[in-house]
């Protein structure tokens, strides 16, 4: 430990080695794990870390393995729970349970394979072999402690060393192994044999969970109940420290140390506390400061000297060497507005109120307890001529020790500064404006409400001449009238110069006023009323993101704001050094608008956050400057998987077939802290052109990827932006059987032999040629007198279709020329049955009989007329044979049609008009009609649909 530096008066109490990695004040930052996470059950007996940064539980339902990125789980043959576990050099993983024991090892394609050792014990002699509860690494050996028995694996080979009595547990003590027996005591392990150590036996009735060597001669031996002991001088003698009555009441279950300065104790009621080699208690961490259970079964320390818990129900990652620890709900604080050291208390403005806390008192247990008088939104909290003002929602409030003791004035106020022009007096921004205040002999005195101006904001500076005001995206320049109660003069500005619209912050930089826009920084000449570039400043923030607030601090250092997140410019002579990596972990966690920063010194810083306050020690920043690492932690593709990073060694290139050309690859890095922020950056060439972005997505994949070597890399940035160096593994996809080089050696074959066959075919084909084109000759010879034989046959079939149809035309008007006479034949028996009709009527009787016979003779003669004229019957014979083929096609296409539909259908096929019809069939034109209608019914046709057409379509 090196010397602590002098703080001024009460500060001397706190500091902190800068070797040391337990910081007293605060709490470090603590994140669970539960079974819905890891997969796994719910408890965790013991921890173990592989050479690349992996890390493994001995978990109720098998080993649990964390990447960073990915949980695993390797369950036992038996599938008992897990209670132990070690890793060797040669990087095997022993595991026990219960009636089981063995080691995991990565095989070829590097997934942990389990070989059974407890398939070496002899079961005809020890039929139970029992919770194995330890495993130790001693040189070669390999020892697996259980209660009856130890089983010593070395060069393959399985021994037994039978426990005296009863075995409790074992340890590893400066390289050497002791047993505790529930008789003989503690025993160390030699050469094969066990040797008791003097005045071990009064502990027979408790059991030792942990033994730890704090000296060259002194062993800590850690007890369940009874406490801590020293074994020193070959004696036990009881450990009467603070750490000692801390685990009397609440019962160890082991720990482990750090770093051998400090001592990690596990207990099984109240979490865990870290002492100093004294005996004092550092830090206690429980489940009201963050883990999610407060029986710690197990504790390790990591590779980067950070803590792990397996608890009994859950993980535990605890930060302990990050240069941040957190005052947050355990502490009974919320928002952070503003924090200040004054007569022996930490004060901090809240959203709740003003809370405080004893600056030279341990942090480890109390809260932070509420300045009475103060319960509402404190908007700040600052020594004013050794007086404490709160600017608070119910006024300005003067604070002495844990109460108010005075209300200046009532109305809300945002803080307070001094008058450079006018000595004694301040001006404080409230609700309703800016008001004047004087120091007096008896304190601050509310003095005037300063008129002329009722906007209100937190952010406003003053020089000797100006009282300068930062109001949304303006600022108004103001001078104060000599008696402090008027603005005099007001003047809205809303850009510095043309270059910039709009005013970023405004800030006090070494007791001059700077204006900022866009990370340019400006000063006011009032002798030629403008605004000029303070170059310098301006440099510093070239490689900065725009800021959007500033503030110096107590040691000249520039703190600023960007987006969500903070940066600082340390000094360092007449230098500043630009730091924002250590700051990422706050991002999204600052309150918006209230930058609140308290330097103390650099082993001090207090910052306002969201949910409480972050104290940050600048010295511990150098180690989190080391590199983190990047793993191609498996790479997948359809039939198989090979898993990278478990200790294996696999350097022979990867070689899969072009069917498999869909691949994914996953990504780890064993960087613990902060895993959100933790990102991936990756190029898979010649694939990609570029690496990727990064992203906190741990996983890639591609599809369809052609034939050719592939070297896929991967890179990780931790959450203090520190990159890794990549991480590279190589594949190569086989082509297609068609792009082979052995099937393109077959095209080339193939193409030789089909360049000859084309040849050959090619010189047969010009002799065929000659052959086929006489016969084409001739062919086409045929066709030609072929086609004039054809064309004269459809001459002759044409000139025989012509006469057909002029004879048809002919038929047709002779057709019609005998219907014709045929109505004439009708209308002349008409008119002749009516001459008889009449001749009827004529009363014979009264007649001469001359007369009498000249009528009788005239009727027979016209009665004979009327029989004898068959021209009708031999009309209708004569359309019946000419039509028949168109009958015979109605007939059968419609059975049900009558003898009369068939005439009727055959007249209107000859194209007969109405009344011709109604001639011939000796009916009336209304008879047609409706004998029409009967017709177009029968044939099925709507009123749309042409009979005659339809008929002459038949």
């Amino acid at each position: 430990m090196t010397k602590p530096h002098i703080y001024i008066i009460f500060f001397t109490l706190f500091s902190i080695s800068i070797f040391s990695q337990v910081k007293n004040i605060g709490l470090p930052d603590i994140r669970n794990y539960k079974r819905n996470e890891y997969k796994g059950g719910t408890q965790n007996w013991n921890i173990d870390q592989d050479k690349n940064g992996n890390l493994y539980f001995a978990n109720n339902n098998g080993l649990l393995q964390f990447d960073g990125a990915t949980w695993r789980k390797y369950p036992l043959p038996n599938l008992t729970s897990v209670r132990c576990l070690k890793i060797d050099k040669s990087g095997k993983i022993f595991v026990g349970g219960y009636n089981e024991f063995g080691y995991f090892k990565p095989d070829h394609n590097g997934r942990l394979k389990y070989t059974s050792l407890a398939k070496k014990v002899d079961k005809n002699k020890i039929k139970i072999i029992d919770f194995v509860w330890k495993i130790h690494s001693i040189g070669d050996q390999t020892i697996f402690q259980s209660f009856a028995r130890a089983y010593i694996f070395k060069d393959d080979k399985l021994t037994i060393l039978k426990a005296p009595k009863r075995f409790q547990f074992s340890f590893v003590v400066n390289g050497k192994l002791y047993f505790q027996d529930v008789e003989k005591g503690i025993l160390e392990y030699r050469n094969g044999s066990l040797y008791t150590l003097p005045n071990t036996t009064s502990l027979n009735n408790t059991e030792i969970w942990a033994m730890h060597s704090i000296s060259k001669d002194k062993i800590l031996i850690v007890t369940l109940e009874k406490g801590l002991f020293l074994y020193e001088n070959n004696n036990i003698i009881p450990w009467n420290t603070e750490a000692n009555s801390f685990v009397k009441k609440n019962n160890s279950l082991g720990g482990v140390l750090i770093n051998n300065k400090f001592i990690v104790l596990n207990t099984v009621l109240d979490g865990i506390i870290i002492c100093d080699f004294n005996g004092k208690i550092i830090q206690h961490i429980n489940r009201k400061k963050g883990l999610q259970n407060n029986t710690v079964l197990t504790s390790f320390i990591d590779n980067k000297n950070n803590l792990w818990l397996g608890l009994d129900n859950g993980i535990a990652f605890v930060n302990e060497t990050s240069p941040f620890t957190y005052f947050g709900f355990s502490y009974d604080i919320s928002t952070v507005y503003a924090s200040v050291i004054f007569q022996g208390n930490l004060y901090v403005a809240t959203n709740q109120g003003v809370f405080y806390h004893a600056w030279n008192n341990s942090f480890k247990e109390d809260v932070f307890k509420l300045v009475e008088g103060t319960t509402a939104q404190s908007w700040n909290v600052q020594v004013i001529d050794n007086e404490l003002i709160c600017a608070n929602n119910r006024g300005a409030l003067v604070i002495k020790g844990d109460r108010v003791t005075r209300i200046i004035d009532s109305r809300g106020y945002f803080g307070f500064k001094k008058i450079p022009s006018h000595p004694g007096f301040f001006i404080g921004s409230n609700y309703d404006g800016f008001a004047i205040f004087q120091k007096t002999a008896s304190g601050l005195i509310f003095k005037n409400q300063v008129s002329g101006f009722d906007k209100s904001s937190n952010s406003f500076e003053l020089d000797q001449l100006y009282f300068w005001l930062k109001k949304d995206e303006s600022i108004y320049r103001m001078t104060l009238s000599e008696d402090l109660t008027r603005f005099a003069t007001i003047k809205k500005i809303d850009q510095l110069t043309p270059r910039f619209k709009n005013i970023g912050s405004l800030q006090n930089i070494g007791g001059k006023i700077y204006f900022q826009t866009h990370n340019h920084f400006y000063k006011y000449s009032s002798e030629q009323d403008l605004f000029y570039e303070d170059k310098n400043i301006t440099a510093l923030f070239k490689n900065i993101p725009v800021i959007n607030a500033l503030s110096e601090d107590s040691q000249s250092n520039l703190w600023y704001t960007f987006d969500e997140s903070i940066g600082v410019l340390m000094k360092d002579g007449n230098q500043y050094k630009n730091s924002i990596v250590p700051f990422s972990n706050l991002t999204g966690n600052l309150v918006s608008n209230h930058l609140s920063v308290n330097t103390i010194d650099s082993k001090n810083i207090f910052i306002g956050l969201t949910d409480g306050l972050a104290h940050y020690d600048f010295s511990l920043q150098s180690t989190h400057n080391t590199k983190p690492k990047a793993f191609i932690r498996s790479f997948s593709f359809p039939g198989d998987t090979i898993v990278i990073g478990n200790n294996q060694t696999r350097t022979e290139n990867i070689r899969i077939p072009y069917a498999s050309n869909n691949v994914r690859f996953t990504f780890s890095s064993p960087t613990y802290e902060n895993l959100e922020n933790v990102q991936f950056s990756y190029q898979l060439e010649p694939f990609d052109d570029k690496w990727s972005n990064w992203s906190v997505v741990s996983f890639k994949e591609y599809t369809n990827l052609r034939e050719g070597d592939y070297t896929m890399r991967v890179k990780v940035r931790n959450s203090y932006g520190i990159q890794s160096d990549p991480s590279a593994v190589t594949f190569t996809i086989s082509p297609p059987w068609y792009r082979h080089f052995l099937a393109f050696m077959m095209y080339f074959i193939i193409l030789i032999i089909a360049i000859y066959f084309i040849s050959d075919r090619i010189k047969m084909k010009i002799r065929k040629n000659k052959y086929y084109e006489t016969i084409e000759q001739r062919r086409l010879y045929l066709e030609k007198e072929s086609k004039i034989r054809q064309e004269q046959y459809d001459l002759e079939k044409e000139i025989e279709k012509l006469k057909n149809d002029k004879l048809q035309i002919k038929i047709l008007a002779k057709d019609k020329e005998l219907v014709n006479n045929s109505l004439q034949v009708v209308k002349k028996n008409k008119i002749l049955n009516g001459i008889i009709h009449k001749l009827k009527e004529i009363d014979v009787e009264a007649l001469d009989d001359s007369t009498k016979f000249q009528v009788s003779k005239l009727n027979k003669s016209i009665v004979k007329e009327v029989n004898t004229d068959k021209s009708w019957k031999d009309l209708e014979k004569h359309i019946k044979n000419v039509h028949f083929e168109f009958l015979k096609r109605l007939k059968e296409k419609y059975p049900t049609i009558s003898p009369r539909e068939l005439d009727l259908s055959t007249y209107l096929l000859m194209n007969m008009s109405t009344k011709e019809i109604a001639e011939i069939m000796n009916i009336s034109t209304g008879g047609v009609e409706l004998a029409r209608y009967r017709l177009r019914k029968k044939l099925g046709l709507n009123k749309k649909e042409n009979l005659i057409g339809f008929l002459m379509s038949i």
